[in-house]
């Protein structure tokens, strides 16, 4: 455990700790950014954008539920992985990048195929590169059952996940209560647009019989929660018996006892998105996963410093971890 940060004083609140940041932090893309699209092996593709700096440690970034390699959390710690002289490559998850993936086939908790795919692109292209991966909210969940899944079949040197949602379950409670339900309806208004404009990008490149998937999902205007959501949408598209079956099967928790790379969880006891049951006991943690848990940071928050000039305490603390495990580059 670990409790290094202080929340700024003008943001002394776990909302305005998830808020701040997420719609009030203006960062552009990093320079330099170049994306490259890779073809996936069951016919759709990946968007991913990168920022190299030839040899250097590689680190890969995974983004959160309705994010992209554009959200802030993203570009601002691309900015000081570049800084600190780390190369680094984000993934768009299926449907994240700007452009429509051509599947019904989206992205979910406990999608880790997409990330098996990339890793062994990148590990093919650079056999004996150092690599580590972050990753935040959905994507930190996605890393970890990865991580667990995988064992010591991956060549990782280091890995970070950021305010994860251990337990879906009482994740998808937790939104359904208080002022978390506005959160809720935020995100869940995004998934269903996304959903409505797939539904006519299928039909407009001919994807018939994939639109018909969607299609047949049925009205998702009076969705009002993420039990139904998951239980309508992400277990119709995915495989799932339903939404219980899907949050047992995806929750990250289980898997924390099998990783076998060297992992920092950051958590916030006060994050909106989750309660303090979803976090793990020491005993379910492998010797190689390092827990720590801010009494303040909300939901990826952690913002400290002064009004005019607020300070990303994450960003810090996970450059500190990588160098402790990654080849020290050389600061541009």
């Amino acid at each position: 455990m670990h409790n290094a940060f202080r929340p700024a004083w003008w943001l002394n609140s776990p909302h305005l700790q998830t808020i701040y940041p997420a719609f009030l932090r203006r960062i552009s893309p990093p320079a330099g950014i170049r994306r490259e699209r890779l073809e996936t092996p069951d016919g759709d593709f990946l968007d991913i954008d990168w920022i190299d700096n030839d040899d250097r440690p590689l680190v890969l970034l995974l983004h959160g539920l309705a994010g992209s390699s554009r959200s802030g959390y993203i570009a601002g710690l691309q900015h000081s992985l570049t800084t600190a002289g780390f190369a680094s490559v984000a993934l768009n998850f299926r449907g994240c990048s700007g452009e429509m993936n051509r599947m019904a086939r989206c992205y979910h908790s406990g999608e880790t195929e997409d990330i098996e795919f990339l890793y062994q692109t990148l590990r093919q292209r650079f056999l004996d590169r150092a690599m580590a991966a972050i990753g935040f909210s959905l994507g930190g969940n996605v890393l970890l059952k990865w991580l667990g899944e995988q064992g010591d079949k991956i060549g990782l040197s280091a890995a970070v996940a950021v305010s994860v949602p251990l337990l879906l379950n009482e994740c998808a409670d937790k939104l359904d209560r208080g002022f978390s339900k506005l959160y809720r309806d935020y995100l869940l208004r995004e998934l269903k647009q996304h959903m409505r404009v797939k539904l006519k990008h299928l039909q407009n490149i001919g994807q018939r019989e994939q639109a018909e998937r969607i299609a047949e999902l049925g009205e998702l205007s009076g969705i009002k929660s993420f039990w139904q959501y998951d239980e309508k949408v992400v277990a119709g598209l995915h495989g799932f018996k339903d939404a219980h079956d899907y949050y047992r099967r995806s929750s990250s928790r289980q898997f924390l006892k099998h990783i076998r790379v060297p992992t920092l969880v950051l958590q916030a006891k006060d994050d909106p998105f989750m309660t303090e049951r979803v976090l793990p006991t020491s005993a379910e943690l492998s010797d190689q996963v390092q827990l720590e848990v801010c009494t303040g940071g909300g939901h990826v928050g952690f913002v400290g410093g002064s009004f005019f000039r607020p300070e990303y305490w994450l960003e810090g603390r996970i450059g500190g971890f990588l160098r402790q495990h990654l080849p020290w580059p050389t600061a541009t």
